[in-house]
């Protein structure tokens, strides 16, 4: 982009942009330092060196919460840091002391908003959300599954990875405000939906018979007798059964 002033002393802003046959495969000093001159690398990495050790500054300030699983809150001021340092290090025409800037405004809306949330139970509830029932004594609660977008696929998947294998042995699963799974089992042994993939008959011998003869909605998880045979699920409405597992 070049500045020039016209007769009248107003300043006219012109664009100069590459014709395309300036572009050439072989042309390696531009693929490699493009307009830049080469001490511009040596810039590049000074202007990176200061914004990492500044970042890594900030960072530690943020708390041990940026290290782990983070809140949505947090999650924006991650993307924020992004977008502040990557000018900062790499565009000859930006000064550090506004990547700098932006970095200490971004630590600040982070410990303010914190600040808000903690002193107004209300206003943590609108900025970082809350958690929600996603199983209840064994049953899925679809409405909720169907409001957070989490698919039955999904929910097997966290239950397998906890090594539980049976719907009926959770007392509740919560989806977290920051999108973890928080599961308490139940203790007792209960018949209920398995949760294995129906195509690995190999895998689900680790199955113990189950002393009663109980069907399991394949929608929700509600158990019901076997005999006789039931139409709808009470819960859901569903016409889809599975003999019911421990």
């Amino acid at each position: 982009m070049k500045q020039a002033v016209n007769g009248c002393g107003y300043v006219n802003v012109v664009f100069s942009g590459m014709k395309k046959e300036d572009i050439r495969l072989s042309d390696w000093n531009r693929i490699l330092i493009g307009d830049n001159p080469a001490e511009f690398l040596l810039e590049v990495f000074i202007r990176t060196l200061l914004i990492y050790l500044l970042l890594l500054v900030i960072l530690r300030l943020l708390g041990k919460r940026m290290n782990g699983q983070v809140t949505n809150l947090e999650l924006a001021v991650m993307l924020t840091l992004g977008a502040i340092v990557s000018p900062a290090m790499q565009l000859p025409d930006r000064g550090l002391l506004a990547g700098a800037t932006g970095l200490v405004c971004a630590l600040g809306f982070l410990r303010l908003t914190n600040m808000v949330g903690f002193k107004s139970r209300k206003a943590e509830k609108k900025i970082q959300g809350t958690g929600t029932i996603l199983v209840r004594d064994g049953l899925i609660q679809l409405e909720a599954m169907s409001s957070n977008l989490v698919s039955r696929q999904q929910l097997y998947a966290v239950l397998r990875g906890s090594n539980i294998y049976n719907l009926s042995k959770v007392k509740r699963l919560y989806l977290e405000a920051y999108g973890m799974f928080s599961i308490f089992p139940e203790e007792e042994d209960r018949p209920g939906l398995s949760v294995l993939p129906p195509t690995d008959d190999e895998v689900r011998g680790i199955y113990r018979p189950a002393e009663s003869d109980l069907l399991a909605c394949s929608r929700c998880g509600q158990t019901v007798p076997a005999r006789p045979a039931p139409d709808l699920c009470p819960n859901c409405e569903a016409s889809h059964w599975q003999k019911a597992v421990l």
